[in-house]
């Protein structure tokens, strides 16, 4: 259903990737809204985490058009997020393409709210699950941080991941269900480059 709104383009950013291009369906305005609603019903948490930029563009519409999400906490490169003595946290991650290193910062996952249990509950979202690296390095690092609310100290806990797109070729989805429940909207395969 959606799938046939997806573009494709070989050989992008490098030679043996097929580049999966989901801009296409924010080019209908009731296929996105239908995604948003599809994709705020497999988010279980009330934050979202949500890496740039693509993730951006599909966490943040979940905010206004989803009751179940009260706050969604971004993670950007270097030198995107202005931050505070010690609010800010850095994140090695291995992406499919190489190594890199993505921010957040303390104060936004305080802008949320723990559940009664005593923890601040995450859905990790993002556009694309390839090899998993991006999520696995930022879930781990959200499960051992602390984060103090209103004058207390709480937990962190991813409670699922949620994607638009899941490319099942490259078993991203392998290298991290151990930490929580992996959902998608959309399943491909045979997405590598001939």
């Amino acid at each position: 259903m959606y799938e046939e709104h997806l573009k494709y383009y070989p050989g992008f950013p490098i030679k043996g990737v097929n580049f999966v291009d989901i801009i296409p369906l924010m080019q209908d305005k009731k296929v996105f809204a239908n995604i948003i609603k599809d994709l705020g019903k497999l988010v279980s948490s009330p934050n979202i985490a949500a890496p740039e930029a693509r993730g951006f563009l599909f966490a943040a519409p979940m905010l206004v058009n989803c009751d179940n999400v009260i706050n969604v906490i971004p993670f950007r490169k270097k030198g995107k997020l202005p931050y505070n003595e010690g609010d800010l946290v850095g994140i090695d991650i291995v992406k499919e393409y190489g190594k890199d290193t993505i921010f957040f910062r303390l104060s936004d996952v305080a802008a949320g709210q723990p559940d009664a249990d005593g923890t601040f509950h995450i859905t990790f979202f993002d556009d694309i699950l390839a090899t998993g690296g991006t999520s696995r390095g930022i879930a781990e690092a959200l499960n051992k941080t602390r984060i103090t609310y209103k004058g207390k100290e709480y937990g962190v806990k991813v409670t699922d991941f949620v994607f638009l797109v899941e490319l099942d070729d490259l078993k991203g989805r392998r290298v991290i269900e151990d930490i929580a429940p992996v959902k998608s909207l959309i399943n491909l395969a045979g997405t590598d480059e001939a």
